[in-house]
């Protein structure tokens, strides 16, 4: 049977402020990318959303972004990669102890937000990640986009390498994700998104925002966890890969 890992940005809500249905997409993916703090999560958010993901046997990941409560991580930072290490570090241990504590651990690691884009071309905070893991963990496999320099660096220092698509975002001709900034950078409705998926698996492409067609290679696939329609996405997606006899489950 065909199978795919279904992965979410989780853990982002902070004190009051209240971010997404933890809950609900935990009964949904196989993976869960939790915040580490520098994002978003608070501690008790994060524990809390650990202890779920190990009650529902989804893996705990840790995404890792720039120190950026204030702009969600979704603003480029030009940190040195001394500094970035550290940065990445200091967040997988402290998302692992929590994960511990919860009777799980981080079972790997994916860069969120602008931290993620940037390493698509951007070598020097690629292999600051990098070094990162190789310090903290080197048996953690990593995610990202497929043709990206922070695979590459990461396939030189021996790291497992997982690539990944994007369920809910569009595609740019090259193969990079629309940004943010841009009219319809993000997908919300749930029939399409599921379809697409379908689509990325069972014939290895995406339609791209201009109408062209983009090869895809995906071991994972993302839902963004904070979109509005992400339980109903995550819903649509699952039932059509179940209908299609594929299996959701984490990347091995």
């Amino acid at each position: 049977m065909t199978s795919i890992d279904l992965n979410a940005d989780l853990g982002e809500s902070y004190g009051a402020w209240t971010l997404g249905d933890d809950d609900a997409m935990l009964a949904l993916v196989s993976s869960a990318n939790v915040a580490c703090g520098f994002h978003a999560g608070d501690p008790t958010t994060l524990l809390r959303t650990c202890r779920t993901a190990a009650k529902a046997a989804v893996r705990i990941g840790a995404q890792v972004g720039y120190h950026d409560l204030a702009g969600f991580g979704r603003r480029f930072l030009d940190v040195s990669p001394v500094d970035l290490t550290a940065d990445v570090i200091y967040q997988m241990g402290a998302l692992d102890a929590l994960a511990q504590v919860a009777g799980s651990a981080i079972a790997y690691v994916k860069p969120h937000g602008a931290l993620y884009n940037a390493i698509v071309h951007h070598r020097e905070q690629a292999k600051a990640v990098v070094d990162a893991v190789t310090a903290y963990d080197a048996t953690l496999p990593v995610l990202g986009l497929p043709g990206s320099v922070f695979l590459d660096e990461a396939e030189r220092a021996g790291l497992r390498t997982v690539t990944e698509a994007f369920a809910d975002r569009a595609y740019t001709p090259q193969g990079t994700l629309v940004s943010r900034s841009e009219p319809g950078a993000v997908l919300s409705e749930p029939d399409a998104v599921a379809h697409r998926v379908l689509t990325m698996i069972t014939e290895g492409t995406v339609v791209a925002a201009d109408g062209s067609h983009v090869a895809v290679q995906a071991e994972s696939i993302c839902l963004h966890g904070d979109s509005p329609d992400a339980v109903a996405m995550a819903t649509a997606v699952s039932e059509l890969l179940q209908a299609n006899d594929i299996d959701i489950t984490a990347f091995v």
